[in-house]
């Protein structure tokens, strides 16, 4: 059973919501409708019977790709007596979105009916929904069944073809069908859109026949049967667990699209807003799901390589070795209006990446793959100190360099008060934050090992490894505030203390940076009540000057945040706190039919039975995905070591049992069990 507010089905970044009904009205503030390539192909999508809407009875959630939705028509209270009732069954997949529409008859009589579609689409775009004065053209063309509706500016050309397999009287905005439907029985069409666009280097695209068999879904299902067939099979006495892992799983997949000229896939980052390659959400995704489906890296690192950075451009803010950070597909992106095509305003993705790569040669021993990309990965170790160095002093910093449309905090937490000091003050200019230093010491040590065993240049991975201890000696002098015990947010700058209190010192556990004799601190602080609500580890301590239980980054829960933190609290032995933070977010999937959004609120797990949804929070997400993921492996304490698969396991209290099994890796396969205390 589906929410009977929302309704959304997707195939990578196509995808469509609607209300419960699966009507979709105008809306400039809400991204309802039909989204492909970052821009609404449907903006209206309303079915009346008589003139009266439906009322929803239920919605199935078929598929991810796939909904059907069972209505009446009418108020609520006509529908005790119905004697109407219609299927609306909606799919997508391979590029095209279909409908069918069942009306039923259960009268003893005949029953004549007025059945009105109507269509329209404004083509916005979805980062500007608000954004209604279009600076290009539309037009309309009616023909027989089918209803096309054209956008064009300069050589940007959208269009979308709505036909319908029965026969009705199309105008401007929409369809009607007079019917008479015979007593008991059934009235049909099947509905079939398909969205397209040429940019000033394409060529004109014929648009398909209508292929109302739906072939694209049943090549769905295949793909997804394979894919869930390909990950470890897990076996748990918790119903949660195995639900969230089961969900993610799906979600991973209907998040991939292609995304390169080889065919490759790659993964949108969330519906409903980051339906496009965002190099962060990617990176870190791939980090959480590479010991469970290693297939998702490859596409990822070859189209991040593919668009590394090569020249200094201050309006995408590239520059050479750069990971990019957004490449949006919209018609603002295409003509710079925001910088999205591609924009790097990152400071963080640069050593992900290179992280990813030693992390996947970890777990699958694919010596190819990184002999490929050995220049784009040096190329990545070199803009940390020749570009990501902006001060000098050995620090992974950063600064907006496109003042119009450029992002303020270039990191994960990216919104303009995401970072700041402890009375709540933000901080101007060139600023950096702990976990940035974290993600470049870790890149350096991998890339030394990468140098030394893959690159067959030791000299090289000698330099990295002392550059990475050099690293890690300042940051535990620089950042540490030893009379609050944790580790500072960043540093402003004049190289003062940007001194919130913050999740970001979990991150720092993950890359290894932390010393030991801090990493137990570090613990107690994001274990206590400021900071752990009981249904996970808030992004800003309560009390803070910014905290906000609902604030995006200042106070809200975040569960790819809480399964860095989880691992990285294993790394340092602290397996009692990383098992709580497991099991606190294992108890809010359960909440969230196992699908974990982007964010929820902070809210003290005393004030509230379940944890609180935040509207505006992607669902599904990546790296939420992702997160289930990354604590599965974490309390079971797997890990890659050399040829061989560790397990150490470490399961939250009352769990009970857990079997994977089928783990693959360079070693073959393996399975891997635990059982709570």
């Amino acid at each position: 059973m589906k929410d009977l507010d929302r309704a959304s089905i997707l195939d990578g970044n196509m995808f469509m919501v609607s209300d419960g009904r699966g009507d979709i009205l105008p809306s400039t503030d809400s991204p309802s409708g039909l989204f492909n390539d970052d821009t609404r192909y449907l903006s209206t999508w309303d079915l009346t019977i008589d003139g009266q809407r439906m009322h929803a009875l239920s919605v199935d959630d078929l598929h991810y790709y796939e909904l059907r939705f069972f209505l009446v028509p009418g108020e609520p209270t006509h529908y005790v007596d119905a004697d109407i009732s219609v299927i609306r069954q909606r799919s997508v997949g391979g590029g095209v979105f279909l409908e069918q529409l069942t009306v039923l008859n259960h009268r003893n009589v005949d029953a004549e009916l007025r059945i009105r579609l109507d269509m329209g689409t404004d083509f916005a775009d979805i980062t500007a929904l608000a954004d209604v004065r279009k600076k290009g053209k539309t037009s309309t063309t009616v023909e027989q069944r089918t209803l096309r509706l054209l956008y064009q500016r300069e050589n940007l050309r959208r269009e979308v073809v709505i036909t319908s397999s029965a026969d009705g009287v199309v105008d401007d905005h929409g369809m009607t069908f007079d019917v008479r439907i015979a007593p008991h029985e059934a009235w049909h069409t099947t509905f079939q859109l398909i969205p397209w666009t040429r940019g000033a280097q394409g060529r004109d695209i014929r648009v398909a026949a209508p292929v109302y068999d739906a072939p694209a879904k049943v090549e769905l299902g295949r793909v997804l049967a394979d894919w869930l067939a390909s990950a470890p099979t897990l076996s748990c006495d918790s119903a949660a667990l195995d639900e969230a892992y089961r969900r993610s799983l799906i979600d991973l997949e209907s998040l991939r699209f292609v995304g390169n000229s080889r065919g490759e896939l790659v993964l949108g980052a969330g519906l409903p807003w980051l339906m496009s390659i965002f190099g962060r959400d990617s990176l870190i995704t791939c980090l959480q799901a590479v010991p469970f489906v290693p297939q998702l890296v490859p596409g990822v690192l070859h189209t991040l390589a593919d668009l590394q950075g090569t020249r200094f451009d201050d309006f995408a803010e590239e520059e050479p070795g750069k990971i990019l950070q957004t490449f949006r597909l919209g018609e603002r992106a295409g003509f710079a209006e925001v910088a999205a095509c591609p924009y790097y305003g990152a400071a963080d993705t640069t050593p992900l990446f290179v992280v990813l790569l030693d992390e996947y040669r970890r777990w699958t021993g694919d010596d190819d793959l990184l002999h490929e990309l050995e220049f784009h990965g040096r190329n990545a170790l070199a803009w940390i100190d020749e570009h990501g160095d902006l001060m000098g002093d050995g620090y992974l910093w950063f600064t907006r360099r496109n003042e119009r449309f450029g992002i303020e905090n270039q990191c994960w937490k990216n919104t303009p008060d995401g970072i700041s000091y402890g009375d709540g003050r933000l901080p101007a200019g060139p600023r950096t934050t702990c976990e940035l230093q974290g993600y470049a010491y870790d890149a350096k040590r991998r890339g030394a090992r990468l140098a030394r065993e893959v690159w067959n240049d030791p000299a090289y991975a000698d330099r990295l490894e002392r550059s990475a201890e050099e690293l890690k000696q300042r940051f535990n002098q620089d950042f540490w505030i030893a009379d609050r015990g944790y580790y500072a947010l960043g540093i402003d700058a004049d190289h003062a203390h940007i001194d919130a209190c913050a999740s970001n010192m979990g991150h720092l556990l993950w890359s290894g940076i932390a010393d030991h004799d801090k990493a137990r601190q570090v613990a107690e602080r994001l274990m206590d009540r400021r900071m752990f609500s009981g249904w996970g580890v808030r992004t800003l301590a309560e009390g803070e000057g910014r905290y906000s239980p609902v604030g995006f980054h200042t106070g809200t829960i975040w569960p790819f945040d809480n399964s860095l933190i989880a691992l990285g609290l294993r790394r340092y032995g602290l397996d009692d706190e990383a098992a709580r933070i497991a099991g606190a977010m294992i108890d809010a999937a359960r909440f969230f039919g196992g699908q974990l959004p982007g964010a929820f609120a902070g809210y003290d797990r005393a004030l509230t039975k379940y944890p609180v949804r935040l509207p505006a929070a992607c669902s599904p997400h990546s790296w939420s995905a992702g997160a289930t993921l990354m604590l599965l492996r974490t309390v079971l304490g797997l890990e890659p070591k050399g040829e061989h698969a560790i397990v150490r396991p470490h399961l939250p209290a009352g769990i009970g049992r857990i079997e994977l099994l089928d783990i693959p890796g360079r070693w073959g396969f393996v399975d891997a069990f635990g059982r709570s205390r």
